[in-house]
């Protein structure tokens, strides 16, 4: 099997012009795309209105699937809808093959290094673990292409196991083919999983569909991996809710937000 070389081909990046890969697959239908990659896209078009955009990153990102983001043609587009010298807003959507599929709100804000150095909250993490046998959801293909795509090293659950699961994660690929992916692209590639890593009830039998994700960055993360530690909630009436951090080898970097649709297969 040959593996993608990235998520993303580019087609006419200037234009924000890229073809899906099968890195980007779900794990319940090739045809269609996890959520992650594409958050990861939206955040690119997002950095790109920006002049420079380790002076000004992205400090919360919303994104909404409106549906099944299917394979092919994407196209992406990004618009500053609130400017500011300090705070700003942007907007971005993605097309698939013209289609809207996936919108996003960012806000941006600017740092001031060094200036809160003294008030840090030290967070400990746990080690990376060593390299460990890559096992997806009961049921899913060893070639499932996003489950490839990221090297998964489970300090607590697993894919398997139902509950809360913490995980150190690495993207194998870049976002974009020829290009390499900032570390919160990197993150988004993730972000998305906290979800379906901390199911609590069979994946095999139920359905928990995330119509949109946000996460909240307390600042970039650095490295290649990201710790993802994420629970799930279900309330009476069919919802509930995933929640986690991330964070990196020097502590907490974001928190991330899912509601669920929770139902039977």
């Amino acid at each position: 099997m040959t593996e993608p070389s990235a998520y993303y081909l580019p087609v006419d990046p200037d234009a924000g012009l890229f073809d899906s890969t099968p890195a980007t697959e779900s794990p319940w239908d090739a045809a269609s795309q996890h959520g992650g990659p594409p958050a990861a896209l939206l955040l690119r078009a997002i950095d790109a209105t920006a002049s420079d955009p380790t002076a000004m990153p992205v400090a919360r990102l919303s994104v909404d699937m409106l549906g099944g983001i299917p394979q092919g043609r994407m196209r992406t587009e990004a618009t500053v809808v609130r400017p500011g010298k300090r705070v700003e807003m942007v907007e971005a959507s993605l097309y698939a093959d013209d289609d809207l599929a996936v919108r996003a709100t960012a806000w941006r804000i600017r740092r001031g290094p060094a200036t809160t150095t003294d008030h840090v909250t030290a967070g400990d993490v746990p080690p990376l673990p060593d390299e460990q046998p890559q096992r997806y959801f009961p049921g899913t293909s060893p070639d499932w292409g996003y489950g490839r795509s990221v090297e998964w090293r489970f300090v607590a659950g697993g894919y398997a196991e139902p509950g809360p699961a913490t995980v150190w994660a690495r993207p194998r690929i870049p976002l974009v083919e020829g290009e390499e992916a900032t570390p919160q692209q990197r993150a988004m590639v993730v972000a998305d999983s906290a979800n379906g890593l901390s199911g609590q009830l069979p994946m095999t039998e139920w359905l928990f569909i995330p119509p949109t994700v946000t996460v909240t960055f307390q600042r970039p993360p650095t490295g290649e991996w990201i710790l993802l530690d994420a629970a799930t909630t279900i309330g009476p009436d069919g919802t509930g809710l995933a929640s986690g951090t991330l964070s990196d080898a020097d502590g907490l970097v974001a928190a991330v937000a899912q509601p669920l649709l929770v139902a039977r297969r």
